[in-house]
């Protein structure tokens, strides 16, 4: 007797629930809301997860409208928005990333928006040798001057990215303000928070890496050159 009560109570439900276009419309929402999440957990990167949040919040979102359900409607609504501004963030990304391949930009310019601004007096030490590496930099105003190797360097460009990617981490030269200067950094938790989000940051991250050293072995090579010149 119990079972047949509750398949009636179920039966009726569902005739009632199914009567209604409101209600059908509900339940349609909901299940492409539950579609979407059943798909995000096969989904590996995170531009299309964010993506396919977004669409969930909008079928539970019509689901706690149409139902209807105040409490679920408050919940995704309130998530809804935070999703579409991860989501807009990631694709701002992705696009600095191909513009930045594109253009073959060493700069890392394209990092600045996820790095924070330090002001620092002239003389001051950002870092000396044999430190851990745990900032990357971007030199905005001013030049730094590295001391072991007696060069300097102006604004615009990025430093500090062998050591940050090296395995022991330890920096090779110590960095120096020659005058006032506008430091951006960003530590290593972030940078691999970018890393995972997209990882055609990584891969751009390791065209920086790769093409300094190239800059750096050219520079040798033609130090050396001039030096057996002279000899």
């Amino acid at each position: 007797m119990l079972l047949e009560q509750i398949a009636a109570q179920a039966s009726a439900a569902v005739a009632s629930t199914l009567a209604s276009p409101n209600e059908i419309m509900a339940l349609a929402a909901a299940a492409a809301g539950a579609g979407f999440i059943i798909t995000s957990s096969f989904v590996k990167t995170m531009v299309p997860l964010r993506w396919l949040a977004v669409c969930s919040n909008c079928g539970f979102l019509a689901y706690g409208l149409l139902h209807p359900n105040l409490v679920m409607a408050l919940l995704h609504g309130t998530l809804l928005p935070i999703n579409l501004y991860r989501f807009s963030e990631m694709l701002r990304l992705t696009r600095r990333v191909k513009t930045a391949s594109k253009s073959s930009d060493m700069s890392g310019v394209w990092l600045k928006p996820y790095m924070k601004a330090t002001r620092c007096k002239a003389g001051t030490v950002l870092f000396k040798k044999g430190d851990q590496a745990e900032h990357l930099y971007f030199l905005a105003e001013g030049r730094i001057e590295f001391i072991e190797i007696g060069q300097t360097m102006g604004p615009g460009r990025i430093f500090g990215e062998i050591a940050f990617f090296a395995p022991n981490k330890q920096r090779t030269a110590s960095a120096r303000c020659v005058e006032d200067c506008l430091v951006l950094s960003v530590n290593q938790s972030t940078v691999k928070e970018l890393y995972y989000q997209n990882p055609g940051f990584g891969f751009e991250l390791v065209g920086l890496v790769a093409g300094r050293l190239t800059a750096d072995v050219a520079r040798l090579q033609d130090q050396l050159a001039r030096k057996e010149a002279a000899v």
